[in-house]
């Protein structure tokens, strides 16, 4: 029996695809700083695959931004410079979680797995303290999908420039 799907993303896709533009708009933009320090040919030809095929998935990925929800319209405006490094180090607060919990799901040695532990719970507050400064500065305002959104596609936008 087919489902017909609805018109609107849900909430939990939504922020996911959330986060998955950002971290990608913020690695694509890194990724073209660092390519004029390259030196190796190889790995300068592994740099623009790289970012050809991030560029790719920014724009195929905000094709979806319409059919997010719209919880209510807002007129703020994030401001970049140091809100960039901030959300860097969000997206890398983030993963290094993400990394601690998978990593002691594969973890047999009860010595290794207290010091991952111990790392993860380190990692949690890593995060708090970047989010709360992003929150309190008004650089992710996490309870406003729109501007969220809004925010993501100004970012890539910038990126694939």
């Amino acid at each position: 029996m087919n489902q017909p799907h609805p018109q609107t993303l849900g909430w939990h896709e939504t922020l996911e695809l959330h986060e998955l533009v950002a971290f990608n708009s913020i690695g694509l933009m890194k990724m073209k700083k660092s390519l004029k320090e390259i030196n190796d040919d190889q790995l300068e030809r592994i740099y623009r695959q790289t970012i050809q095929e991030l560029e790719t998935s920014v724009r195929e990925l905000l094709q979806f931004y319409p059919y997010a929800p719209k919880p209510g319209e807002s007129s703020q405006y994030r401001e970049y410079g140091d809100s960039f490094f901030a959300g860097d180090l969000l997206a890398f607060a983030k993963s290094s979680v993400r990394n601690y919990a998978i990593a002691i799901t594969e973890t047999a040695t009860p010595m290794l797995r207290e010091v991952l532990r111990k790392q993860l719970n380190v990692a949690i507050k890593a995060h708090g303290r970047i989010f709360y400064y992003m929150y309190e500065k008004g650089l992710y305002d996490s309870y406003n999908l729109s501007n969220i959104l809004q925010t993501d596609v100004v970012l890539a936008q910038r990126a694939l420039m």
